[in-house]
């Protein structure tokens, strides 16, 4: 059904948990704010960061671009790699290349560092563009990224291009795009949160997204 195949990164292909809730509870100390509880953190997996210091915590825009800036203080070194790959995933992607299918990423984290957690798991050989926001904040939501992954990749069909991710930002920034969707229930959202957002499919194994595309 599909040429075109765009993954979302983190909770899709990765399990970030450990090194974004550790960046999120590093910045936050430098506000005076203490974290106890990890779990209250993973709702900074998957949005642009600043919207979620200043939805989250109240903070100005101007204090939410600090705090950003204080993240990747944590997160460029060390936060960047307390990441596990989901398993199965080189090789759903290994069979997604070898029909012949155009994959490309498609998230909301700065390009940079994007492509350091591909090569790192040994993943940018299975790719054909990588679809990524700009650490100056200016594409940061899920649907802008997707509108210039599109551009770039010169998609005239949309109804041969679809969305994979793990959160309602995915699935919203698909719809927002004209496109389909899968909503894959190995990471951080549920199936509720990808149904109310409207996923044209949910897969619950990675054997679904094989089916569905």
């Amino acid at each position: 059904m599909y040429d075109v195949v765009l993954f979302d990164l983190d909770g899709t292909l990765t399990d970030p948990g450990i090194g974004i809730t550790n960046s999120v509870a590093y910045a936050l100390n430098k506000f005076g704010i203490t974290v106890n509880d990890r779990a209250e953190l993973y709702n900074f997996i998957g949005p642009p960061l600043i919207d979620s210091f200043m939805k989250y915590y109240n903070m100005s825009y101007n204090d939410g671009l600090k705090a950003v800036e204080y993240y990747r203080e944590y997160f460029g070194i060390t936060g960047i790699f307390e990441n596990q790959m989901f398993d199965g995933i080189p090789e759903l992607l290994e069979k997604i290349k070898t029909s012949g299918r155009t994959i490309s990423l498609a998230t909301s984290k700065p390009e940079q560092y994007a492509v350091r957690i591909l090569e790192h798991f040994d993943l940018a050989k299975y790719f054909d563009f990588v679809g990524a926001a700009t650490m100056d904040e200016s594409r940061s939501k899920k649907s802008d990224v997707i509108a210039y992954t599109l551009n770039k990749l010169n998609v005239t069909d949309k109804s041969r291009v679809v969305m994979i991710g793990d959160r309602h930002h995915d699935i919203e920034g698909a719809i927002q795009n004209g496109l389909d969707s899968i909503g894959v229930l190995v990471g951080y959202g549920d199936r509720k949160e990808l149904e109310d957002a409207g996923a044209t499919y949910i897969a619950d194994t990675l054997d679904d997204i094989l089916k569905y595309i």
